[in-house]
């Protein structure tokens, strides 16, 4: 009986791949009894979802003017991504709230699949800890019980991460784009990015790639830009926007008159600045000598190409890049913009938590305070309101995660570098 067995989860390696795939496919399924059980049984609250609905009526009437676009909680203030996505939605649906659910409980396994596939790509975490990305109650809420468009963005975009894997930059790109004109939060990602293309890509691919992702932002925009421009870039471009002290789960431990002020944002938007440039210099280029000799190199074979007329026949793509790299780079320089921001809402969590276990896993910490943090940050974000002290903690334990990835040793950026590393050790 014990041959039988070791023959049948040998097969199941063979066919399915290794215990980890098995056990991430496991998850998955039971996650999706767990989203229809909260479906079915945990009552729906009532935000943004009347809103939106009114936004896209009056998109759907004709209305081009996104002054006046509105709903119950206010303005649109969304790219015009957002209403195409919640037109579909609300044909697929009805406008109804229970068939929404549904809707995005699939949206929530596919989420949940697109980032068990890039952890099992990059092989940071053990198995086991690929539990810790079902375990949240406050994301099972934002997808199924609120019905958030920061659901739909955060699709796409680790959709254009699983794609970056395999250095895809055009078909990534337009992913990207496509994210952030659902929702700008995605734009945290853009300096990671862009550093990675730096890395993969040379002027040719650059530039194709910037271009496919700025001509899918003008065409997404186009009805709006072409009748009501200023109102539309300054409604949905607007990263001036000062939110609720009341709402803020990060910065509620700061004096309200503080926190609205324009200094605090200043010192906010300067610390993440520096933060990510030191990081880029020391971390992320590392094995390039530093950000200014990538600048430099990259810049000199652009200057060559340039000189000898072949700057746009030469190929596309430079190296290929470490898949563990590419995710670091990317969820590193997005932590670093959650930690400096100024007010993060409810329903952002779900910008960084399915990073969380890579992130804890990148740093040299000992697993049982891997948990902890882990475990502290789940917890500060379900305390509804959050307070002083809550808000306080969850920026010292996003404190500690930034300390522990800055300690950590650097892994290689490129696939010959990395094969070479192997052969080292």
């Amino acid at each position: 009986m014990g041959r039988n067995l070791s023959r049948s989860v040998k097969t199941l390696k063979d066919r399915f791949g290794n215990s980890k795939t098995i056990f991430a496919s496991l998850l998955l399924c039971l996650d999706a009894i767990l989203v229809t059980l909260i479906i079915l049984y945990v009552p729906y609250t009532k935000i943004d979802w009347d809103a939106y609905m009114s936004q896209v009526d009056g998109f759907l009437s004709g209305e081009r003017d996104y002054s006046k676009l509105k709903g119950d909680t206010g303005a649109l203030v969304y790219p015009a991504g957002f209403l195409y996505v919640y037109s579909l939605v609300k044909f697929v649906t009805g406008g109804h709230v229970f068939p929404a659910q549904i809707l995005f409980g699939v949206m929530y396994i596919i989420n949940l699949a697109l980032v068990q596939f890039i952890y099992l790509k990059t092989d940071v975490i053990p198995w086991w800890a690929f539990v810790l990305l079902s375990l949240s109650k406050r994301v099972h809420s934002i997808f199924v019980l609120r019905l958030f468009n920061d659901c739909f963005a955060m699709i796409f975009l680790h959709a254009s991460m699983a794609l970056l894997l395999y250095q895809k930059w055009y078909l990534a790109l337009l992913l990207f784009s496509g994210a952030v004109s659902i929702k700008m939060n995605v734009l945290l990602f853009a300096p990671p990015l862009l550093l990675l293309m730096l890395k993969g890509l040379s002027f040719k691919g650059v530039f194709l790639a910037l271009l496919g992702a700025g001509l899918l932002q003008i065409s997404v925009g186009l009805p709006f830009l072409t009748s009501y421009p200023v109102e539309y870039i300054s409604r949905a471009f607007n990263l001036g926007r000062i939110f609720i002290h009341f709402w803020s789960v990060n910065f509620k431990f700061v004096p309200e008159k503080v926190f609205v002020s324009k200094e605090f944002a200043s010192v906010l938007l300067f610390l993440h600045l520096t933060t990510l440039l030191v990081f880029a210099h020391y971390k992320w280029s590392k094995y390039e000598g530093g950000l200014i000799c990538l600048l430099h190199s990259w810049l000199k074979d652009t200057a060559s190409k340039l000189l000898s007329f072949q700057v746009f026949s030469c190929k596309s793509r430079l190296k290929m890049i470490n898949k563990e790299h590419v995710a670091n780079v990317m969820f590193v320089g997005n932590f670093i913009g959650i930690v400096l921001a100024r007010s993060l809402h409810y329903q952002f969590y779900s910008w960084y938590f399915y990073s969380l276990p890579f992130l804890l896993w990148k740093t040299t910490f000992p697993t049982f305070i891997r948990i902890i943090l882990f475990a502290g940050v789940e917890i500060c974000w379900n305390i509804y309101p959050s307070t002083f002290y809550s808000s306080l903690i969850l920026l010292c334990i996003h404190l500690i995660i930034l300390w522990g990835l800055w300690m950590a040793p650097v892994e290689p950026s490129y696939v010959e570098e990395e094969k070479s590393h192997s052969k080292e050790n």
